[in-house]
């Protein structure tokens, strides 16, 4: 497996590996890396569609990829993926995927389409004071000395944040900051987060520093990415005769280690209350997604809060079983273990069916959530919630079955060990009802109205205890590698591999993740997009400095350094150079 940029491999058609007619794939879970794994098994190793097999613990594919309309409860979301034009392998992916929607298109020129004619932008990023747009929304507010921490973070190798949280590399000056505030809500990152991903994710977004505030480099699908995304690449995968196997929990995947050669020998499963068993050779590849942000995620509704689930669940257990049997299989224990009671665990879905909140909504997003364009493009915080709460509206309808009259509103706390403003509990205590009228509370709705508004509304909390498992301080070797050393047919897939630069969080990641498994197994001679390299051009990097000194120009802002490092290599007069140009463009001069 190897890397490659530009268009050129981009666009062509690997042969067909040796001897793939011999080869089949077991899939372990049905999640976004796994489908993807099966279309690049198709599509690029040729390997027929029916010797492809896919094993899901619950009655559905999807995994991560929400929501669903559930007969007992009402619609239900748990989250959404943000997304943006430099995913290089999800668009990869999907200009192969035929549109359910539109004949003869695929989903990616339907998205590209919908994003041109409605595209992302944020009219109030943060809110406070129930309703008002924060003063200072727009800027990063960043002090010298903040950007000095946030520089001298990037310049750190991984090796040495090992283990090290984003609150042991920043000072309170740092926290303080809008951009922490957008980046934190943005992405989900919590202080006591991994240093390690938050440098990973400052080099990957670099060349978004400058629409973090408005979010117009956001992509956002038509409808909840469920039905947008996951349905069509199932029914691509089920067009090609991929079997899907439901209600089958697997156990473990026993793997044979002999002189350091790794062979999966057999998967271990429960299916209807029974065990069963696969037996493996060596042409017989092993695709497991280890761990899930969703594993155990449990619901209540309008009059229950969301209930704590008891064990760990099947996903992470495999990979514990999985780890018992080699260190190279990562140290799951890492990200489902001691994680702190105030990170984020709740979320809600909201729907609403009368226009008493709409006006609200309006005031705030500019928009009428009704109107079929994207709403907030993206989470609208609340800088003075306890909860440090949050919501987000995308096109409406979110749901194809949606009825015109109903608006659908998702809401998530990340905070989780502080009473609320309006509603005296822990997020994890509150009833649908009573996140519903945090909600109403802080975007400005009379109090005498909350009560009446709320229990007209159907609110359905939603507790994922593992949601902010990627972010957990982790050292190298904590996540396996895609392929591990030695591995002959088995691959680890999805967030909780480990593949450079990349990160985690993403939809990116979990088809970055799949495609390099499919490649390094079966030998594809064509290269994996590599991760866009923003973090190299220094176009980028000059309009960064820019940005985040909130649009001022070297001769506003204290930069000696920067004007050290060009005298450094002889550039005492720029006038008339290239230097100059590039400086220009990036508004420094």
């Amino acid at each position: 497996m190897y890397y490659s940029n530009g268009n050129y491999e981009a666009f062509a058609r690997p042969k067909k590996p040796a001897n793939i007619e011999q080869k089949s794939a077991v899939l372990i879970g049905s999640g976004l890396a796994s489908l993807a794994a099966a279309a690049f098994l198709i599509r690029d190793a040729q390997m027929e569609g029916n010797k492809i097999r896919i094993l899901e613990e619950l009655a559905l594919p999807g995994g991560s990829m929400d929501g669903i309309w559930n007969e007992q409860k009402g619609y239900i979301i748990r989250g959404g993926r943000e997304m943006e034009t430099h995913f290089e392998t999800l668009w990869d992916l999907f200009r192969s995927i035929p549109s359910l929607e539109t004949e003869g298109v695929s989903v990616l020129d339907e998205y590209y389409w919908l994003n041109k004619e409605d595209p992302s932008f944020s009219h109030a990023r943060v809110i406070e004071n129930r309703g008002e747009r924060l003063p200072t929304d727009g800027k990063l507010t960043l002090s010298q000395k903040a950007i000095h921490e946030l520089i001298a973070l990037v310049l750190l190798p991984e090796e040495k944040l090992q283990d090290v949280q984003i609150d042991q590399v920043f000072t309170e000056e740092f926290f303080q900051s809008n951009f922490w505030t957008y980046w934190a809500t943005m992405f989900a990152f919590e202080p006591w987060a991994s240093a390690m991903e938050m440098r990973r994710y400052v080099l990957r977004f670099i060349h978004h520093v400058g629409s973090i505030a408005d979010m117009s480099s956001l992509r956002f699908t038509k409808y909840n990415q469920y039905e947008s995304l996951i349905r069509p690449l199932v029914s691509y995968l089920e067009s090609h005769g991929v079997t899907f196997q439901y209600d089958s929990q697997v156990q473990n995947i026993l793997v044979e280690n002999e002189n350091g050669k790794k062979v999966a020998k057999k998967i271990e499963y429960i299916k209807n209350g029974n065990a069963e068993s696969i037996s493996l050779t060596e042409n017989d590849l092993v695709f497991v997604t280890n761990g899930s942000i969703t594993e155990s995620s449990t619901y209540g509704d309008n009059h229950n809060p969301a209930p704590v689930a008891d064990g760990i669940g099947g996903s992470w257990q495999l990979w514990q079983n999985l780890a018992d049997q080699d260190d190279a299989f990562g140290k799951p224990e890492k990200f489902y273990k001691n994680i702190p009671e105030a990170n984020w665990v709740i979320s809600g879905s909201i729907t609403f069916f009368d226009e008493k909140v709409i006006p609200y909504i309006e005031k705030i997003t500019k928009k009428d959530p009704r109107s079929g364009s994207i709403v907030t493009s993206g989470p609208v915080t609340i800088n003075d919630s306890n909860w440090w709460y949050g919501f987000s509206i995308s096109r409406q309808p979110h749901f194809k079955a949606q009825k015109k009259n109903e608006v659908i509103v998702w809401v998530y706390g990340l905070y989780s060990h502080k009473p609320g403003n309006y509603i005296q509990k822990k997020i994890t205590e509150a009833t649908g009802i009573e996140l519903c009228k945090e909600f109403l509370y802080h975007i400005g709705v009379p109090e005498n109205e909350i009560a009446e508004i709320a229990q007209a509304a159907n609110s359905i909390p939603c507790r994922m205890p593992y949601i902010t498992s990627y972010f957990m301080p982790r050292a190298l070797g904590d996540r396996p590698l895609v392929v591990p050393e030695g591995s002959v047919n088995l691959a680890f897939i999805g967030n909780f591999a480990e593949t450079g630069k990349d990160t985690v969080f993403t939809t990116e990641y979990s088809v970055r993740t799949a495609m390099e498994a499919v490649y390094t197994l079966l030998d594809v001679d064509r290269g994996v997009p590599e991760v866009f390299a923003s973090s190299y051009d220094i176009r980028v990097l000059l309009k960064s400095i820019y940005h985040l000194n909130d649009n001022k120009n070297l001769n506003e802002i204290e930069f000696p350094w920067l004007i050290s490092i060009l005298e450094k290599y002889g550039v005492k007069k720029i006038e008339g150079t290239y230097v100059e140009e590039i400086l220009k463009e990036a508004k420094l001069l």
